[in-house]
């Protein structure tokens, strides 16, 4: 009997990672035209005691591609108590870090404003959004975050995809950028599962994912469905939420920008500790989010890892032959194995599979660690305490 809930356990879990890539496989690649600049941005960027990532995040902006005239940076200090803000007028009052004293004159000129947060609810970060978003001058809004670098043609990628498609909202592919140790190495594989399972499933049609560190949307619809309103009891969740209102106004707006071009890289983590912290910060909203797909994706993933743990005692007393465990496991990891590959192929981190086999011996251990401890344990990030 246990073999058999195993086996079907299993297969359900074949059939829907297989089902993620052949979603993964039916996103088409977005490749630039190099069409004339049209769009205005207002670039969103909310930070917390970031004075060492802020000076590579506006050195990245000062070298977009894209006509200083088409776009604003808001930057919203959420009560920072290192120098963060000390250190973006300084490199606001200077001609320096790589870009032409010409487009950093035009961005001190008033391109780049920084605002203070105005907390009125349990969620800092999107408090933080909804205050630029009041005083942002374009109907394009694009968040990010304050560790991250921004390609050169980022915004031109966004550009040539809204004039070709006219979407109102657009998700955008993340990764991390520093694969120097196992653990960050395990960190990169992690995200490149989620990032093949949100193109996956914006191929199926049945989007389940985004990530507030690329993701781009109108003013005027964010305004629609009344931004946050109805969630912003919870901390997390300031793009996944909001994707489901958008989804919930028109599905067929909503697009994924597949291309290499808009490619976003963040800081992984540095230990275990802040990696428990952060993955519990991202559980905690899963058990509100209304999309049944993400539900139904998130059960199977959970029952798939926990039979990969469970094998070990049953084969032990005998509930299950070492044929059919070892089959089981070999049916598992390689489709693991293929949305890794499609999706570190994309992202051009193929160097981290080499680190998949220990990798997949933890991970079952950790994700079911997480969903466990998520469901009763609060977690901190960025020097707060926020409860589930």
């Amino acid at each position: 009997m246990i073999a058999l809930i195993f086996i079907i356990i299993v297969l359900l879990y074949l059939f829907l990672i297989g089902s993620l890539i052949y979603g993964f496989d039916r996103v088409e690649d977005f490749k630039l035209k190099d069409l004339k600049p049209k769009t205005k941005f207002s670039v969103i960027v909310p930070f917390r005691n970031e004075a060492a990532n802020l000076p590579i995040l506006l050195n990245s902006i000062f070298k977009l591609n894209y006509p200083k005239t088409l776009f604003e940076v808001i930057l919203v200090d959420d009560d920072s108590e290192d120098d963060s803000v000390k250190v973006i007028t300084t490199i606001k009052s200077k001609k320096t870090f790589g870009c032409t004293s010409t487009s950093l004159s035009e961005h001190a000129q008033g391109d780049i404003k920084i605002i203070r947060n105005n907390r009125i609810s349990n969620s800092p970060k999107k408090d933080a959004i909804t205050k630029a978003l009041k005083i942002a001058q374009y109907n394009w809004i694009i968040t990010t975050d304050a560790d991250c670098v921004l390609p050169k043609y980022w915004l031109d990628a966004f550009d040539e995809f809204i004039q070709t498609n006219q979407p109102n909202c657009v998700v955008a592919p993340v990764t991390y950028n520093d694969g120097s140790s196992f653990l960050k190495r395990f960190q990169i594989l992690d995200v490149l599962s989620l990032q093949g399972a949100t193109i996956g499933g914006f191929g199926l049609k049945l989007p389940l994912l985004c990530n507030g560190a690329n993701f781009a949307y109108r003013k005027s619809m964010f305004e629609s469905v009344d931004g946050f309103s109805g969630n912003d009891n919870l901390a997390s969740g300031d793009d996944i939420f909001l994707l489901e209102k958008f989804k919930k106004a028109n599905s067929k707006k909503i697009f994924y920008l597949k291309s290499e071009k808009v490619i976003v890289t963040t800081k992984s983590v540095s230990n275990l500790s802040t990696l428990i912290q952060q993955r519990l910060r991202w559980a905690s909203k899963t058990s509100h989010n209304p999309n049944w797909f993400s539900k139904l994706v998130g059960l199977i993933v959970f029952l798939g890892n926990l039979t990969c743990i469970a094998m070990l005692p049953v084969l032990f007393f005998g509930q299950i032959t070492t044929r059919v465990a070892v089959a089981l496991l070999v049916i598992k990891l390689s489709i693991d194995f293929l949305l890794l590959f499609k999706s570190s192929r994309f992202f051009k981190q193929e160097n981290v599979l080499f680190s998949y086999v220990w990798s997949c011996l933890i991970y079952p251990f950790f994700s079911v660690y997480i969903v466990v401890l998520s469901l009763f344990k609060p977690y901190k990030w960025k020097g707060r305490t926020f409860k589930k």
